[in-house]
């Protein structure tokens, strides 16, 4: 049977501990185990891309080449590295169902059988409330280091200021740059 593959990870830090590169030698082994066909085309990867999107480069790619009937399957290791939204996940599970690409999970071995695809909704939704626990305690964590002077969430360089990141045991700060700041007090002026 000819196949796809799609991997994807969410951080920069997962892609550079080569997580993404596991995922591959799994669905690799899992395709040759079965006796599958993918083509070097056929394999998708996201690096670095949340899977609470729709909109990534290698899976709309992967969702094109389903919809010309470019293979017959798309391989992922678990439903969390299609979509971490159940809503998401049971879209692109339709979508692939209408132009006849089976999806496999390598972690579902009951398949297409109705226990499998209960099973897969079931990972699906434990996906999504997992994604929700992870940015509650981000921002939770976050949150406790900006009361402790530890963390200053600044997620762009504000004209007139200067950051300065922790070095040398003092904590991150932000000083004012002289310079700029004269031109924000006369435009204020």
């Amino acid at each position: 049977m000819q196949v796809a593959l799609y991997a994807r990870v969410s951080t920069s830090q997962q892609e550079k501990t080569d997580t993404i590169e596991s995922q591959l030698a799994a669905l690799q082994a899992y395709v040759a185990a079965y006796d599958h066909t993918v083509l070097p085309e056929h394999v998708f990867l996201d690096n670095g891309v949340s899977g609470s999107r729709l909109d990534r480069p290698a899976l709309d790619r992967l969702r094109d080449q389903a919809r010309l009937g470019d293979f017959e399957a798309v391989i992922l290791l678990s439903p969390d590295r299609l979509a971490r939204s159940y809503p998401h996940q049971w879209l692109l599970l339709e979508e692939f169902k209408k132009y006849s690409c089976r999806v496999i999970f390598m972690e579902n071995p009951f398949g297409d059988a109705p226990h499998g695809q209960l099973l897969a909704q079931m990972q699906g939704m434990m996906a999504e409330y997992e994604r929700s626990q992870i940015a509650d305690r981000t921002r939770r964590g976050r949150l406790h280091k900006v009361r402790k002077a530890e963390f200053l969430p600044w997620a762009y360089r504000a004209y007139g200021y200067r950051y300065l990141p922790k070095h040398a045991g003092l904590p991150p700060r932000v000083e004012i740059h002289p310079d700029q700041a004269e031109v924000v007090r006369d435009m204020f002026r």
